[in-house]
C-alpha cells in the first residue's frame, strides 16, 4: 500500500477503477465506452442456391434467403440404419399441410416433398425416422410456408 504517515495517520493513494466488464463503464449507469461486437451472423454449411439447408451429423436444418440464413438452425433428426437419408441437392416436388403416409400409416402435417417419398415434416426428432427429416411442430409449419415446388434443398452430412 503506497500512504504517507504523519502523525500515526496513513493516507491511501486513490485506486484505479476497473470496469464492471470488459468495455463496461467505470461508474453504474454510464454507457459503455466501447460498444459491445454485433453477433456474428449464423452460417449454414449450404450453397447460396439453397433455399433449406440439413447436416445430417449435426441435426440442424436453415431457412436460407439468397445464401443467408432467415430461421435456424432448428433441431430435426432423420434417416436411421438401413433408412438413410441420403445427401445431396434436390427440388421441393410437392408439399402437403395434412399428409398421411400409406407406407407409414402415420400423419405427417406440413410435409415438404423433395426426394421421392422423403419429406419434411412433424415427427418426434428424439428418434430416427424411415428416411424422412422429422421437426418439431414450429420448424415443420416454418419449413412449409418457406418452401415452394421447384425451391432447392440441400442435405449435407
Amino acid at each position: 500500500m503506497v500512504g504517507l504517515v504523519a502523525a500515526g495517520l496513513v493516507v491511501a493513494a486513490p485506486a484505479q477503477a476497473e470496469p464492471l466488464w470488459p468495455g463496461g463503464p467505470d461508474i453504474p449507469g454510464v454507457p459503455a465506452i466501447i460498444p459491445p461486437p454485433p453477433p456474428a451472423p449464423v452460417v449454414a454449411p449450404c450453397d447460396a442456391s439453397a433455399r433449406m439447408c440439413m447436416r445430417l451429423s449435426t441435426n440442424e436444418a436453415w431457412l436460407m434467403e439468397d445464401g443467408r440464413v432467415t430461421y435456424g438452425p432448428t433441431p430435426i433428426s432423420h434417416g436411421r440404419p438401413g433408412y438413410e437419408t441420403p445427401p445431396g441437392t434436390f427440388r421441393v416436388a410437392f408439399k402437403r399441410e395434412d399428409h398421411w403416409s400409406t407406407l407409414h400409416h402415420v400423419p405427417m402435417k406440413w410435409a415438404v416433398f423433395f426426394n421421392g417419398d422423403i419429406a419434411t415434416h412433424i415427427g418426434p426428432i428424439e428418434e430416427q425416422s424411415h428416411g424422412c427429416i422429422r421437426m418439431t411442430p414450429e420448424g415443420a409449419e416454418t419449413t412449409f410456408h418457406h418452401l415452394s415446388p421447384g425451391d432447392v434443398v440441400q442435405v449435407v452430412v
